[in-house]
C-alpha cells in the first residue's frame, strides 16, 4: 500500500508484484496522483509520444553517457531528478541535447506545486548557483526537431546501454531502430564494442 502517489514507476516493486502473483495472491491498484503523468500534463509539450526514463545516473560520465544514448529517441523525454542534483543534470542536458524547450516540475498536486518553463539552456542557467530545491522534481523534455544522422559516439552510447541488459541480437534491433541505421552496420559495430570490452564475449 502507498500514501505516497502511483506506487511502482521508478522503483522496484514490481519484484513484490511479481512475488504476491507467484504466491497466487490478487494484486488491484487504485491510482494516486502520477509525477511524470501530470509533468507530461502540464509541460506543454507534445503528448503523442513519450519516453519515460525515470532518473539518471548520479556520477557526472555515466549520466552524460546515457543523455547521449537518449538523444536520437523521437518522442518527449520525462524524467525524475533529486533537488541537490537538479543543477548538474540540466547542465548536461542543455550540453548535450541542444536548445529544446522543456519544464521543471516540483511537488506536483502538492501544496508548494511549481512549474518552471524555458529552453534547457535558460533553465540550466536559472538553478546553477541557486539553493538547490526541495522535494519531488519531474523533468519534461521536448523531443528532437528534424531528425539528424546519428553520430559515431552517439550510435556507441547507444549499443553500450543496451549491450548491458540485452543480448546482441536484441541491441542490434533496439539501436538500429532508434538510430535509423542499417541493422547489419549496427551488429559489426557492436561486434567491435564486444571485443574492446573486459570479457570480449559476444553472445
Amino acid at each position: 500500500m502507498s500514501d505516497a502517489g502511483t506506487p511502482l514507476i521508478s522503483d522496484p516493486g514490481y519484484k513484490l508484484v511479481r512475488a504476491a502473483r507467484e504466491a497466487g495472491l490478487a494484486v488491484s491498484a487504485v491510482p494516486g496522483a502520477s509525477a511524470a503523468l501530470m509533468g507530461l500534463t502540464v509541460a506543454g509539450l507534445p503528448t503523442d509520444r513519450f519516453f519515460f526514463e525515470g532518473f539518471l545516473p548520479p556520477r557526472a560520465a555515466a549520466r552524460r553517457e546515457r543523455i547521449a544514448a537518449l538523444k536520437p529517441i523521437p518522442a518527449t523525454l520525462v524524467l525524475f531528478e533529486t533537488g541537490p542534483r537538479l543543477a548538474a543534470t540540466l547542465a548536461d542536458l542543455a550540453a548535450l541535447l541542444g536548445p529544446r524547450e522543456a519544464a521543471i516540475g516540483r511537488e506536483l498536486t502538492k501544496l508548494y506545486e511549481e512549474v518552471r518553463r524555458g529552453t534547457l539552456e535558460a533553465l540550466a542557467a536559472a538553478y546553477a548557483g541557486a539553493p538547490a530545491p526541495r522535494g519531488e522534481i519531474v523533468m519534461v523534455v521536448a523531443p528532437p526537431g528534424e531528425r539528424a544522422p546519428t553520430s559515431e559516439a552517439d550510435l556507441d552510447a547507444l549499443l553500450r546501454d543496451a549491450l548491458e541488459r540485452a543480448s546482441v541480437k536484441d541491441a542490434v534491433e533496439e539501436v538500429a531502430t532508434i538510430a535509423g541505421r542499417a541493422r547489419r552496420d549496427v551488429y559489426q559495430r557492436a561486434l567491435a564494442l564486444k571485443r574492446e570490452s573486459p570479457d570480449g564475449a559476444a553472445d
